[in-house]
């Protein structure tokens, strides 16, 4: 077979690998996301893809290795809709409501599907290894993408210059907390128009004067598409 061909078969047969390897990745984040990082096996993701548990183990090697294969792609997701999509906004208050607005949609979702980063903190908070250490350096990330977008609106003047930047981030952080639990454990009407306003009263004690109005459009209030308990 000469170089050229040989060379593109085998362009072409990594580039299936690749997307077989992403298909089975898919399949476990959607089955992470109901039954938890924990109930993930290379046969049930087999039985899932249809695959043979040969063929799924021959991309990963381990179960540990696939279940931080999930955690990663779960991250990647999070940052496109949550932090990505938020950079057009302008920099400061209007940056920070557009990231809590883009986490609230993706929440209102989670509600009903399952968050990997809540059932994963339960699940390995106290159990060392690898796959607690992509959880951790995952929400990590993303906890210290929000302090930063607090710091910057502090520097736009968007902030008191006394506000605690520390303690807005960590109470932002635990609305979504308290919504998954309320919204997803205990069912509870309101909750995310609840988690809504706590944002709002959070950056009403923290505002200087001059800090942006928020639009229309975000503060509308989004829908979870489970429905509320029978009264």
């Amino acid at each position: 077979m000469p170089i050229s061909a040989a060379s593109a078969k085998s362009s072409r047969s990594a580039l299936k690998g690749q997307q077989t390897k992403a298909a089975i990745v898919d399949a476990a984040l959607n089955l992470a996301a109901q039954i938890g990082l924990e109930g993930l096996s290379i046969g049930a993701v087999a039985e899932l893809t249809q695959m043979s548990k040969s063929g799924v183990f021959a991309h990963f090697g381990s179960r540990e290795e696939l279940q931080i294969s999930v955690v990663r792609e779960y991250h990647s997701r999070f940052e496109q809709e949550v932090f990505y999509a938020a950079m057009s906004a302008p920099r400061g208050l209007p940056r920070l409501r557009a990231m809590f607005d883009n986490w609230m949609k993706r929440t209102s979702v989670e509600i009903d599907s399952g968050c990997i980063y809540i059932s994963g903190a339960t699940e390995f908070d106290d159990r060392p290894g690898p796959v607690r250490d992509a959880l951790v350096e995952s929400v990590s990330k993303w906890q210290g993408a929000v302090f930063r977008a607090v710091q910057q609106a502090t520097a736009e003047g968007h902030f008191r210059e006394d506000a605690d930047e520390r303690q807005i981030a960590f109470e932002v952080h635990g609305l979504i907390l308290a919504l998954h639990y309320e919204a997803r454990f205990l069912h509870a009407p309101g909750s995310l128009d609840r988690a809504r306003i706590g944002f709002e009263n959070i950056i009403q004690r923290c505002a200087s004067p001059s800090a942006p109005r928020p639009s229309p459009s975000s503060s509308s209030t989004i829908r979870s598409t489970r429905p509320s308990p029978a009264r």
